[in-house]
């Protein structure tokens, strides 16, 4: 039964999170703030992760491959379909549930121990369209991330390869190039915008709903990351089975 009431609450708040919008000028502030919080400052290590996984991806397809039968290219083109249909959409997604998600659930679970939230509703402005629709807004850019994580993967990968002579630039481009299917991008793309609402809207339920002191912002963070990393796991699942089985 308490299962069913976290999901009733859950889509309660989403409904509420819309009704009764804050004023355009105010919310246009917060919304960038958010921006540069939940996007802008994860830039860094998000770039940092994909180079490098790019390019033990490509090692490893390298030395798993290594039998003078099967074409070079083959390593450029295992990296761009790991790197593109799993690795940027749900890895990097996994990531921004402990950075972006504890972030978020400790900002406002903060403000629900400091009754900020409560001061709020006194004053007659809805505080779930305050706190959580501008994050909903700001990650809607998220795949413009999910966007560079793909080409530093790539970029990796193909560094690693040529500089650790596993194959030719010219082989790894062929690889990139060979039986390319744009809608795996499509795909990569709807994960990400799913991706997206789930990191804006489950960290801020469990910051929302949280109740007791400065222990349990803490306790409030690492849920919200369990949850949010097995929601967006097991919708990888479904839409993998729905958009490409």
């Amino acid at each position: 039964m308490t299962y069913l009431h976290n999901i009733g609450t859950y889509f309660l708040m989403i409904a509420e999170m819309f009704r009764k919008p804050t004023k355009w000028k105010v919310m246009k502030q917060l919304i960038l703030k958010d921006i540069d919080d939940l996007i802008i400052n994860s830039l860094g290590i998000v770039a940092f992760i994909s180079f490098f996984v790019g390019g033990v991806v490509t090692i490893q397809t390298s030395l798993n491959i290594d039998n003078p039968l099967i074409p070079k290219y083959l390593v450029g083109f295992a990296t761009r379909q790991s790197i593109i249909l799993e690795f940027a959409p749900t890895f990097i997604s996994i990531i921004m549930a402990g950075k972006v998600g504890s972030f978020i659930t400790s900002s406002i679970g903060t403000m629900r121990v400091t009754e900020q939230i409560d001061a709020l509703e006194v004053m007659g402005i809805n505080s779930l369209n305050y706190l959580v629709f501008p994050k909903f807004i700001a990650l809607l850019i998220y795949p413009f991330v999910i966007t560079i994580a793909m080409v530093l993967g790539i970029i990796g990968g193909m560094i690693a390869s040529v500089y650790g002579g596993f194959s030719t630039l010219q082989d790894y481009i062929t690889g990139i190039q060979y039986d390319f299917i744009p809608f795996q991008v499509a795909y990569a793309y709807i994960k990400t915008m799913v991706f997206a609402f789930i990191l804006a809207t489950v960290p801020s339920y469990h910051g929302y709903y949280m109740t007791g002191g400065a222990l349990e912002v803490g306790k409030a963070s690492t849920t919200s990351f369990v949850w949010t990393s097995v929601l967006i796991i097991v919708l990888n699942y479904i839409l993998t089975q729905m958009l490409l089985a």
